[in-house]
């Protein structure tokens, strides 16, 4: 009994260690940006009619947008949807402000979250341009349309035509098509030549972003990643942190023919989707004092005089809701990252969302995938407490042995193994099944603290956000009380310093759990209960029949 409860103080301790250097990592204070940071060149080919290669053009790609309190004064038009408000500047036709009209700040709840954002929280927007000989590029000023676009009952979508200022007889258009319902923006370029010679020209699509985390994750041990991430067929899923292009260790598919760019963070997403079967190269770059830009390329086809020509790709700017993002792109639902343990998350998801679907509360449907995971490991747990209940029933055999034999540990040992193999008891008979569950219970932890469905998701009650914790601590306080429960059902460890700590382990994991996520604490909770019920019943069943066990 005393190397089960060992085992088991270990793992604790581990947990609570782990989870204290992730709450430390996650709390650690990002560098402040810069008051102001230089431009860098704005894209361009210094040779006139040549055909600028991606790699070529890199150099010139990411131009740095001003830093906080140097926000560009260049007007602006709002165009508002069903789901999205964006402000649209004139400096480069870019969204350099994206309010999410599904989903609410998590300070004020009376606010719309913002995503892409001009400074008032981060630096954060979705910058275009074309690469090439007096082409418009994201610092170009666009002559915008008068007055706010809004998309009206009976469209189903709307097109913000920016015009740039001719230039050796080109002129181009930049085309901005909003959709009901949707948080997909077509962006296109319309490219009409005037001039005498061919057009060679390529376009570049980029988010450009401060490095500091998104909005604060509650909960011990969340380190929740916020970067760049690139995909594609050969390469699969690749996230990049901001320190690793800062020292210049970033490794991500450079050139592919399908594949995205995205940057992610808690909840939300953006992604430059292009389609498939067309060449294009990523980037990740520092572009100042705390910016970065991740972006793709993409050529544009050689446009003749007097000929039109045109380069499109889609942009994702919205929530991660899963059971949509992979029908927008090809691997767009990895975004969603539960890290090592996507192979059991992701189906705990899915059976989430299926109760979801059929009872329209994610709160009943957690307490559903609690009890449907507490039958599945029935078996596991009941054996477990079969273990702790002939354990129990032994301690008033197991204390006469340490009287009569606690001065020889070795014969006491000799004595207490041989009463184990008498009685058919393995005194660690219960840990394997807790080691069995750990992975289940730490995919779920991160299914109900990774996904935006649980987002500001009521319950009951006073739960209105089951990703928030407990306003009043009621869960938290009942979830230590089932703990304590279930301290009192487990046999008392003969060695006085262990039961103190196992006694203390309740207020320990209460207090941790008064920051957690209700939706988290709401399964502990009904998990706890079903196990003391469980627990209960077998160690009565047990101590029912202890009359007959032989005496030490």
């Amino acid at each position: 009994m005393d190397q089960r409860r060992l085992i088991l103080f270990l793992i604790f301790s581990f947990a609570v260690i782990m989870l204290w250097d992730g709450w430390q990592k996650h709390n650690r204070p990002a560098p402040a940006p810069t008051a102001a940071v230089a431009e860098q060149q704005a894209p361009g080919s210094s040779v006139p009619g040549a055909v600028p290669t991606p790699s070529a053009s890199m150099a010139g790609v990411s131009a740095v947008p001003e830093a906080r309190g140097a926000v560009s004064s260049a007007p602006r038009v709002t165009v508002r949807t069903d789901v999205m408000t964006a402000e649209v500047s004139a400096e480069g036709g870019s969204i350099v402000r994206l309010e999410l009209a599904q989903h609410k700040s998590k300070a004020d709840v009376s606010r719309n979250f913002v995503l892409f954002d001009d400074g008032a929280e981060h630096l954060y927007a979705a910058q275009s341009g074309l690469i090439g000989e007096g082409l418009p590029n994201h610092k170009t000023a666009f002559a915008l349309p008068a007055g706010e676009q809004v998309l009206k009952d009976g469209q189903d979508s709307l097109t913000l035509r920016l015009e740039a200022p001719e230039q050796n007889g080109v002129k181009v258009a930049k085309l901005m098509t909003f959709h009901r319902g949707s948080y997909l923006v077509d962006v296109a370029y319309e490219i009409v030549n005037g001039g005498g010679a061919p057009l060679n020209a390529h376009a570049y699509f980029q988010m450009t972003r401060d490095g500091k985390p998104a909005e604060a994750v509650e909960g011990f041990g969340v380190n929740v990643f916020t970067g760049p991430a690139f995909y594609s067929e050969a390469e699969k899923f690749q996230k990049v942190k901001f320190e690793e292009i800062d020292n210049g260790k970033a490794k991500f598919v450079k050139k592919a023919n399908d594949g995205w760019v995205a940057l992610v963070q808690h909840y939300f997403v953006s992604a430059w989707l292009p389609q498939e079967g067309v060449e294009r190269e990523f980037f990740a770059r520092k572009v100042g004092d705390g910016l970065y830009s991740s972006g793709l390329i993409l050529p544009v086809a050689a446009v003749a005089p007097g000929d039109k020509g045109m380069v499109a790709t889609r942009l994702y700017a919205g929530p991660q809701e899963q059971d949509k993002l992979e029908g927008i792109a090809k691997g767009l639902d990895l975004v969603v990252d539960y890290g090592w343990l996507t192979v059991i998350a992701a189906p705990l998801f899915w059976v989430l969302s299926w109760f979801h679907k059929l009872l329209g509360n994610w709160g009943w449907a957690i307490i559903l995938v609690t009890v449907l995971i507490k039958a599945a490991f029935f078996p596991l747990s009941a054996a477990s407490y079969k273990s702790m209940a002939k354990m129990r029933v032994l301690g008033p055999r197991m204390q006469r042995l340490k009287e009569l034999y606690g001065n020889d540990k070795v014969k006491l040992q000799q004595e207490m193994m041989e009463m184990y193999k008498r009685e058919k008891i393995n005194p660690l008979g219960g840990c394997l099944p807790i080691l069995v569950q750990i992975p289940v219970f730490i995919s779920l932890y991160w299914v109900l603290l990774g996904s935006v469905e649980m987002r500001h998701a009521p319950w009951l009650g006073w739960i209105q956000d089951l990703s928030s914790k407990d306003p009043y601590f009621i869960l938290p306080i009942i979830m230590g009380a089932t703990m304590l429960i279930q301290t009192k059902l487990n046999p008392t460890p003969p060695d006085p310093i262990q039961a103190k700590v196992m006694l203390a382990m309740p207020i320990v994991f209460t207090v941790m759990f008064l920051w957690f996520p209700s939706g988290l604490v709401l399964y502990w909770v009904v998990n706890n209960t079903l196990s003391i019920a469980q627990q209960w019943q077998i160690t009565r069943m047990i101590e029912g029949g202890k009359s007959g066990a032989k005496p030490a």
